[in-house]
């Protein structure tokens, strides 16, 4: 008599290593799902905390220097929050690094833009622009709800405009705030805010 597998034994051992295999083969599956998964989430992290980083480096350098608005008839003050301007926010930024040695100065007028959902970064190489001098345009963050700007003066008092109106002051143009809060309120993380001093 023949020792062997029965054609019933074949058939069953054979189950049972597709059972097997189909289980290892989904289970590989939601792993592979799972590193996609959280591979987006680091990536998004990281998107955000780039983005957080520069707006904060920006702010907490704040030049006092006002610029002429784009037709040259008028100044802008050294930093704007006003829902009727252009931008949502806008300010002069010292501290541009210029290694190149190329002929510009130290200092850098930088805008801020929600745009639908996206938080926009606006730069202008000359502090005094015309109406020929395109700024430079930078996605910083999608997915944006909501963005809120709010500042602090000297006196302790909050504002969502800026610089207030009822300052009366020879130097209203270079009036910076002490601290300015910035809130965005993104759609898969919720609210993110810094409160970011600004340098003397």
């Amino acid at each position: 008599m023949n020792k062997g597998f029965t054609l019933i034994e074949l058939l069953v051992a054979i189950s049972i290593v597709a059972v097997i295999g189909i289980i290892a083969l989904s289970g590989l599956s939601r792993v592979i799902d799972h590193q996609i998964i959280s591979q987006e989430r680091l990536d998004r992290w990281r998107e955000v905390q780039l983005a957080v980083r520069i707006v904060s480096n920006d702010l907490s350098q704040i030049h006092p220097r006002p610029t002429r608005e784009e037709l040259g008839e008028a100044w802008l003050p050294s930093i704007v929050v006003d829902p009727n301007s252009q931008y949502d926010l806008e300010f002069s930024r010292g501290g541009w690094s210029n290694l190149m040695g190329l002929p510009r100065g130290s200092v850098l007028r930088v805008s801020y833009d929600q745009e639908d959902s996206k938080l926009v970064r606006f730069t202008w190489s000359v502090m005094d622009r015309t109406l020929s001098t395109p700024p430079t345009r930078t996605e910083l963050l999608t997915g944006i709800n909501d963005m809120t700007i709010r500042m602090l003066d000297n006196n302790g008092e909050w504002h969502l405009e800026w610089p207030p109106l009822l300052i009366e002051n020879p130097k209203r143009l270079e009036i910076r705030p002490r601290l300015i809060e910035f809130r965005i309120i993104l759609d898969d993380m919720g609210e993110i805010w810094r409160t970011i001093e600004v340098g003397a």
